[in-house]
């Protein structure tokens, strides 16, 4: 794996800053840099793949948004200014949120948790839901491949059924979830986290050089944001 690691608290500073001012942020400059700071960490943390596609998502949509939408008119108009407003927006976002859960054990989540002394109320449900999306993912995986098996894809006669292709994906996914996230919650609890006497843990965090020029690249293009 990569050698790039981050505290988790320069994680959350980020992936607030980012939600905070992509929603409305005007500036194209400030756009460019909240959008740019979850895909240069997504390539600095070994995750090529994910980072490329989302650059050229994001770039598609910025394109679009600016040189489509003057130009478009009617149904057409309405449905560019929806896909491509709503990636320009949510996906610096949600980029954020997928390199914060893929890149922070639940140990240094925790630890960092507990070093800014948040109560326990908002540390469990917060750390089962590290660990629940990657397993509902895993889950996702294998309904997939048991419907490819068994011969259930779009190309084989779904794109005749969508609502049985759907009900065959999303029915045992959600009976899944809800079994997911009893069997976590259970695990977490057995682990002691709600126990009143501290925890230790082996995990090292802590503040370097690449947690003080990101947050103050954040801080500031959140700064700029407040300020035009």
């Amino acid at each position: 794996g990569s050698r790039f690691r981050l505290d988790p608290r320069t994680k959350l500073l980020l992936m607030i800053v980012v939600n905070a001012a992509i929603l409305s942020a005007s500036k194209t400059w400030i756009m460019v840099i909240l959008g740019a700071i979850p895909i240069t960490l997504l390539f600095a943390s070994g995750k090529p793949t994910a980072a490329l596609a989302s650059a050229l998502i994001y770039a598609a949509s910025a394109i679009a948004n600016a040189y489509l939408v003057p130009v478009t008119h009617g149904v057409v108009n309405i449905l560019v200014v929806m896909v491509s407003g709503m990636l320009y927006r949510l996906l610096p976002g949600l980029i954020m949120g997928y390199y914060l859960v893929a890149t922070t054990t639940v140990s240094e989540f925790i630890a960092s948790m507990e070093r800014m002394h948040v109560s326990q109320k908002i540390v469990i449900p917060l750390s089962v839901m590290f660990r629940f999306f990657p397993t509902v993912g895993e889950e996702a995986r294998s309904i997939g491949d048991a419907m490819r098996l068994r011969g259930l894809r779009l190309g084989a006669g779904g794109f005749r059924k969508p609502m049985a292709m759907l009900e065959y994906r999303m029915v045992p996914l959600l009976m899944s979830s809800v079994k997911i996230g009893d069997e976590l919650s259970a695990a977490s609890l057995t682990r002691g986290l709600g126990s009143p006497v501290k925890r230790t843990n082996i995990c090292r965090i802590g503040f370097g050089a690449a947690d003080m020029v990101l947050s103050a690249v954040g801080i500031a293009a959140f700064a700029g944001y407040l300020l035009t």
